[in-house]
């Protein structure tokens, strides 16, 4: 069996992480730069992962505080995967070779958020692991979070503008 080590997420999983929901509580923002969050739809939202898991690594979320896939209403749904379809598309801008698409449901299966749904779009690269993690138990990321937004909106302009001018989906 082969194992995937991920160490640089211990500052997550042993952080303090407060009472609410943190997808909640940067929704109810209106400063969408400073909390990441790259676009606003009618029913879902998309922020960007404060631990990722490589430069662009986002999230997917519905606006509506709810935790399981099967009571998410028809427009969430619907919306959900056409912003995940969007995100791809604007993430490209960055050359990858590939994407992980997926969405962890409950604490057991992985959810560090389980009370909110969300769906994880992760843009790979062939040789995007190495030494550092395991070795130096270091997660190289190779830009800050900041430089990553401002790149990822610039290809959401350029590459989905018709997504980014509409005041709702």
């Amino acid at each position: 069996m082969k194992q995937i080590w991920a160490p640089w997420r211990s500052v997550y999983i042993g952080g303090e992480h407060g009472e609410g929901c943190f997808f909640c509580e940067k929704l109810k923002s209106k400063e969408d730069e400073d909390n990441l969050v790259l676009l606003r739809g009618k029913e879902t939202f998309v922020i960007m992962n404060l631990y990722p898991y490589n430069n662009g690594h986002l999230l997917v979320a519905p606006k509506r505080h709810v935790g399981e896939i099967e009571d998410l209403s028809e427009e969430e749904m619907m919306e959900l995967f056409k912003m995940t379809r969007d995100m791809v598309k604007a993430l490209r801008a960055f050359k990858p070779e590939g994407f992980n698409v997926g969405a962890n449901i409950g604490r057991v299966a992985g959810a560090g958020v389980p009370g909110h749904f969300h769906i994880h779009v992760v843009p790979r690269w062939n040789g995007d692991t190495n030494f550092m993690p395991v070795l130096g138990d270091t997660k190289v990321i190779s830009e800050s979070l900041e430089v990553t937004y401002k790149k990822i909106k610039e290809s959401l302009e350029k590459n989905c503008a018709s997504l980014v001018n509409k005041k709702d989906i």
